[in-house]
């Protein structure tokens, strides 16, 4: 089902990049744009959709995973120990996207117009730590959710799963419905995932029509500055597991090479799961440990796919020009710290992550369609390195807990 779903998304690039070029060569200027104004029905109709679930998907997840990292927790050393390298990872990652896509510059030279709807939003007032600090707290919980103010769910969330996970036996009816909803949720963000290749070959024929072959340039150095960040974050990762390992890295990348080339050709760290799995335990790494890493892992150590949400977002100020102050990327970068967390097990989580962000920076949110027309080749190279990142983590708990020879 993956494969074949990952197959439809490349024919959809590929068709929408063929009509692109085609309407750019045949039509004339008054044509593409009422071309691009028929296609614009197609990619805001599913932007629209994505924005309906983001309000109730972040609170669920964020409350019950929350209420669940506690439980966690009270595993004792081995639960502190492997929040300290998720946590340390994943600024690591998130730093390093950060300050990659900034080095590679990939969205300049693009100069795209904001969309006259969204230029207010962008121009209005600037930064100011006052007003963002008040902005924290929502004065309703309920119109936040309406308006989709992302920060302000996630402090809500943040209280409620605290509170949870505080009281005696932890409201388990409270928290059951509250999971309930969050697999709800997961199925609705599923079923609007269907439409990824309809919208991907909208946008990327609208873009190509309009802006001609030259954009595809930027797309390569979007896809090319990317997957050399992901190189960059191999290095560091695997060096650390050198460290580890005092030199011993051969039987790892043995045990890794299979699982990672499954979660690149799918697209998919989860499909890898059971043969990673199997693997660290092979090459000796303790039962109880690669048991317990591996599962937070796939829901709080996601490397790749946390660098891949500060690096896309950078791309989409770049191509529509707009410069962040370095406080509003620190917050961008805390922010996206938190939210992926709450993201575990979502289809395409971050999409969903980097579009509940936009608002909040003033980024214009059909910036995001860009990012969506290559999503899934960057997909293949973040799921991957999400294998390799558990994999560390891992060996690293398996370290500090003396369990290697």
């Amino acid at each position: 089902m993956k494969r074949g779903f990952a197959l439809t998304v490349i024919a959809a690039m590929a068709l929408g990049i063929a009509a692109g070029i085609f309407a750019n060569n045949v039509l004339d200027g008054g044509q593409i744009k009422q071309l691009a104004g028929g296609l614009s029905v197609v990619t805001d109709l599913f932007l629209r959709l994505i924005r309906m679930i983001i309000a109730p998907l972040v609170f669920s997840t964020l409350v019950a995973g929350i209420a669940h990292m506690e439980g966690a927790a009270q595993i004792g050393r081995v639960g502190l120990k492997t929040m300290i390298w998720f946590v340390s990872a994943s600024l690591l990652s998130l730093t390093m996207g950060l300050i990659l896509v900034h080095l590679f510059q990939p969205g300049t030279g693009l100069h795209l117009a904001p969309p006259a709807a969204e230029l207010g939003a962008i121009t209005t007032v600037p930064f100011s730590l006052k007003e963002f600090l008040t902005h924290l707290v929502p004065a309703s919980f309920v119109q936040a959710m309406a308006n989709n103010e992302i920060l302000q769910i996630v402090v809500f969330s943040i209280f409620v799963g605290t509170a949870i996970s505080a009281i005696p036996g932890k409201a388990p009816v409270v928290l059951a419905l509250t999971e309930q909803i969050a697999a709800i949720m997961l199925k609705v963000t599923g079923y609007v995932m269907l439409l990824t290749p309809l919208a991907v070959f909208a946008a990327l024929c609208s873009t190509v029509a309009s802006q001609g072959i030259h954009v595809l340039l930027v797309y390569a150095r979007f896809v090319g500055g990317f997957y050399t960040a992901l190189l960059l974050l191999w290095f560091v990762l695997l060096l650390a597991a050198t460290f580890l390992l005092r030199g011993k890295i051969a039987p790892l990348l043995g045990a890794i090479r299979e699982p990672v080339l499954l979660a690149f050709s799918t697209a998919s760290s989860e499909a890898a799961y059971p043969r990673l799995l199997d693997g660290l335990e092979r090459i000796g790494l303790p039962r109880q440990i690669v048991s317990f890493v591996l599962p937070l892992g796939y829901s709080f150590n996601l490397d790749g796919s946390m660098m891949y949400c500060t690096f896309a977002t950078l791309f989409i100020a770049q191509i529509y020009g707009i410069e962040l102050t370095l406080a509003q990327q620190v917050t961008l970068l805390l922010l996206l710290m938190v939210t992926s967390k709450g993201m575990a097990g979502v289809p395409r989580a971050s999409l969903v992550v980097i579009y509940a962000a936009l608002p909040l920076f003033h980024l214009p949110e059909t910036g995001l369609l860009y990012v969506l027309a290559v999503d899934h080749l960057l997909d293949m190279g973040r799921s991957a390195t999400n294998i390799v990142g558990n994999s560390v983590a891992t060996v690293a708990v398996s370290r500090w807990e003396g369990r290697l020879t």
